[in-house]
């Protein structure tokens, strides 16, 4: 039978006291509920979320999967009933999963799933070293779990137990809503909490079973110093991972990767380099320190940085280099071709071979649009050259040093353009001499 992960995603993260939507915060470059989703998908046949009103940068973050909103936010309970609509009455279970607890694993999903095969009703517990507020979870002689107390709630041999609550339960639709619309809200906080259904189960004499997860996937992210522990954590999973890859990170604490970071085998990273969404390094290259890569390919044999910038739609071919202070935007530097030091090559294909001098830049827009440059295979273009799009510069051409191009250059040919030097006798400099 179909299955449904329902992913609350309505808080408004007031602790982190910003403006954007509490699932909206990224990890590794990507959103909290995308983390989410993207794990859910794999063990659950569907996803719904629910969004608070007024959310539609939320709304398209999670498309193309159906979304309902949490038009009050009277707690976890009340925000789950909220797909009855969509839900009740299904067949199969559901799965009520949290976006601030992006960093869950696909792994314990599965196990949930087959834990309610065997209960009523599963939910996901953790041992946290520092339990704090979490609610706790109260088991019976046999293991099985009898009901959950929220911390605000507990006495304090409750508040002693380490078995704590992740939030994340599991139970057929049908009865999951209907427990849902019996949970009340004569608690602490006057909230309809979702915890609530496990004594409900339990008095409908259902069994309940606990998944136990680390804490580092399960950990709630409700401020900014909680954000940057969940960083942490999924940059060190990814920085294990690149290296059990056949990675080399010289200075691994001091790289930052991104989700999305495909990195080959025999690949030398340099300390503080920074990974943004959408990279693909291949095998045997080196990324010199303090480059910067977003949204590009790295071919085979290429030598990046120290201090490149590379940025979305770049593709650096084989055996190339990109030198100190060079940035590519949506350019192709082609195979075996350098450009190796303080240059700006915007909108361009660069050929094979073809050597770009020190401060080469492209001059890709004009106030309105962009435009593209081309330099040809084995092109020789001189330092400090303007190359001023749209324009062509033929194979094997030169561009003299100090140049500002704005006609194409034929293949084999030489282009000068710039003024005449005039030496003024007498006209030097008058003014009082530095110390």
């Amino acid at each position: 039978m179909p299955s449904t992960a329902l992913i609350l995603a309505a808080g408004l993260g007031t602790r982190m006291r910003s403006r954007l939507p509490k699932a909206l915060h990224p990890i590794a470059g990507r959103p909290m509920v995308q983390h989410l989703l993207a794990a859910a998908t794999q063990v659950f046949d569907r996803a719904v979320v629910v969004v608070g009103p007024d959310m539609p940068g939320l709304e398209k973050a999670v498309a193309p999967h159906a979304t309902v909103v949490q038009a009050e936010r009277l707690g976890t309970g009340h925000a789950a009933l909220q797909a009855a609509g969509l839900l009740d009455g299904a067949e199969g279970d559901v799965a009520v999963l949290y976006a601030d607890n992006p960093l869950i694993t696909v792994e314990t999903l599965r196990r949930l799933v087959a834990a309610r095969q065997e209960a009523g009703l599963a939910l996901v517990a953790m041992r946290p070293a520092n339990p704090g507020a979490y609610g706790r979870v109260v088991t019976n002689a046999a293991g099985d779990v009898e009901r959950i107390v929220e911390w605000a709630d507990a006495t304090e041999a409750e508040r002693a137990i380490p078995l704590c609550n992740a939030g994340v339960v599991c139970a057929p639709a049908k009865d999951l809503f209907a427990w849902l619309r019996a949970v009340r809200n004569d608690n602490a906080k006057g909230e309809y909490y979702l915890t609530d259904v496990v004594a409900l189960a339990v008095a409908a004499g259902r069994r309940v079973v606990a998944v136990e997860s680390p804490e580092a996937e399960l950990r709630g992210i409700n401020s900014r110093a909680e954000l940057a522990g969940a960083e942490a954590e999924a940059q060190q999973a990814m920085r294990a991972a690149a290296m059990a890859g056949g990675a080399t990170l010289i200075q691994p604490e001091s790289v930052v990767l991104s989700w999305d970071t495909r990195i080959g085998q025999d690949v030398t990273i340099g300390p503080n380099v920074v990974f943004g969404p959408g990279v693909t390094v291949e095998d045997n290259v080196e990324i010199r320190a303090f480059s910067h890569l977003e949204g590009c390919v790295v071919k085979s044999g290429a030598v990046i940085g120290p201090f490149a910038r590379l940025r979305p739609g770049t593709l650096v071919e084989n055996d190339a280099h990109v030198g100190n202070f060079v940035e590519l935007k949506a350019a192709v530097l082609g195979r075996g071709a350098k450009a190796n030091h303080l240059s700006y090559l915007g909108d361009a294909e660069i050929g094979a071979g073809a050597n770009i001098g020190a401060g080469t830049i492209t001059c890709n827009y004009d106030g309105v649009n962009k435009h593209r440059t081309v330099i040809g295979a084995g092109a020789f273009i001189g330092s400090d050259s303007a190359l001023v799009a749209p324009v062509t510069i033929g194979d094997r051409a030169l561009v003299a040093a100090g140049s500002v191009v704005v006609e194409d250059v034929p293949a084999d040919a030489m282009a000068l353009a710039r003024g005449r030097q005039v030496n003024k006798p007498g006209r030097g400099f008058k003014g009082k001499q530095p110390r």
